[in-house]
């Protein structure tokens, strides 16, 4: 049996995979810069273990062992490669022979305009250079973040100020992610190949928001804005630009550039891109956005 790698363990997706992985029987390595939120999952088995991508250091011996790893994207916009670059090198010291890595909608496209992309499409590089087996999970966008972190400021206000256009985009439920990344840990045939994980369906922001309005029974005005004028919404909220300028321990951890350009690429067609890939790894069908909204509606504002 392979011993299986969770890099990002204390994560919703990493911990998420881990306990899935767990639940079947697997060897699991759990990784995270804080053992203690790993407790529940050494007590069930895991071999709990620090790392930190940001330090090669111990890299190496936290991997010992392993024979795959899922890289889980980390959340630092730019320096993203130089940790990734770090996690790749040990593995491949440690002796692990198959890396699965959570990317994004079309991450292998070097003229992507979204900021978070370039990270993505620098770590794919990475990867195909490494001499490893891959597997590269494009991802697309959340549909929990479309419930919680879009839906609910925006039920709220009454409005939201968007620069999607009528750009469609599959949202896909993070645990029909999580669910693909098991099944390509577990399964053969998988290597050396990139997926696109999508829900069934493409949607626009404004028809995704205008389902928000309809099950909450509260009208939300989507305001159609330039890139600019996203910028100065974001810049009114004291959200800083670029990501350079970022303090990752503060009170806002992103940059709007990754946000503004990302709707850049919503609009401009990059996203529209949907597949079977859910079903044919999992044997089941992936969420619709609306049974996700029916999950989490119940914390949405009155």
């Amino acid at each position: 049996m392979a011993k299986i790698i969770v890099s990002g363990a204390s994560g919703q997706f990493g911990h998420a995979a881990a306990s899935q992985l767990l639940d079947m029987g697997e060897e699991v390595i759990a990784l995270s810069r804080n053992v203690d939120k790993l407790a529940d999952l050494a007590e069930r088995g895991a071999d709990v273990r620090a790392a930190d991508f940001d330090s090669p250091d111990g890299l190496e011996e936290a991997m010992a062992g392993g024979d795959k790893l899922l890289l889980i994207s980390t959340t630092m916009v730019g320096q993203r490669p130089r940790q990734h670059g770090n996690a790749i090198d040990a593995a491949k010291a440690a002796g692990v022979k198959h890396i699965v890595y959570t990317s994004v909608t079309d991450g292998g496209n070097p003229d992507h305009p979204a900021v978070e992309q370039h990270d993505h499409y620098a770590t794919e590089q990475l990867l195909k250079d490494s001499g490893l087996a891959y597997t590269i999970l494009r991802n697309s966008q959340y549909s929990e973040a479309i419930a919680t972190a879009m839906a609910i400021p925006a039920l709220t206000a009454g409005s939201k100020p968007d620069n999607c256009g009528d750009g469609k985009i599959a949202f896909v439920s993070r645990d029909d992610c999580v669910a693909t990344a098991v099944g390509v840990l577990t399964q053969d045939g998988h290597e050396n190949k990139a997926y696109d994980v999508t829900g069934p369906e493409l949607l626009s922001v404004p028809e995704a928001m205008a389902m928000v309005a309809e099950m909450a029974g509260k009208p939300i005005e989507l305001m159609q804005v330039s890139d600019e004028e996203m910028y100065e919404y974001f810049d009114s909220l004291g959200v800083a630009r670029k990501s350079k300028d970022v303090d990752f321990n503060g009170p806002i951890p992103w940059a709007s550039e990754g946000m503004v350009t990302f709707g850049q690429a919503i609009r401009e067609g990059y996203f529209a891109v949907i597949s079977d890939t859910v079903e044919r790894v999992t044997g089941k069908k992936p969420r619709t956005l609306r049974s996700v909204f029916e999950q989490y509606k119940g914390a949405w504002p009155k």
